[in-house]
């Protein structure tokens, strides 16, 4: 796969059927090896490991709706209430993180309201805490730790 500018960590991989597959440790199965799920998987275990996000409080594609239309939020950080924190979008490494990207995880933030929206290819990682009473958002150096949400 592709080389990241994220922590390695211990990968489960399998075959499975002609399909390569890697354990989601939040969805608790394999699913299909992607360069999006590359990213997933490998920024999920660098928030886990290395920023001290509990993993209870993370779940992946998460499903979001309007109306009739169906939208899938790649990852949501909750708090111990359950009221989403953060949205995360990715991309695969190939693809360059433009302002499309920022528009769509913006989408998801109309539904959900969170503090902190965060994308990442794996590559580069950009994270805001947004502003709602300045109508902006700010971005930050650095992804914060979970104590600093």
């Amino acid at each position: 796969m592709y080389r990241l500018n994220l922590p390695p960590y211990n990968i489960r991989i399998r075959h499975n059927n002609k399909k390569t597959e890697v354990f989601d440790i939040l969805r608790r199965k394999y699913v299909a090896l992607t360069p999006e799920e590359w990213v997933r998987q490998h920024f999920i275990h660098y928030l886990i490991e290395h920023k001290n996000y509990p993993a209870a409080y993370l779940a992946n594609e998460v499903e979001l709706r309007i109306g009739t239309k169906r939208l899938r939020c790649d990852s949501v950080l909750y708090d111990t209430t359950l009221t989403p924190k953060i949205i995360i979008e990715y991309k695969a490494p190939e693809i360059e993180l433009t302002q499309n990207v920022f528009e769509q995880i913006s989408i998801y933030n109309m539904l959900l309201h969170v503090d902190y929206l965060i994308v990442s290819n794996g590559i580069n990682h950009y994270c805001c805490k947004m502003d709602y009473c300045n109508q902006k958002y700010l971005f930050l150096e650095d992804i914060p730790d979970y104590e600093n949400i």
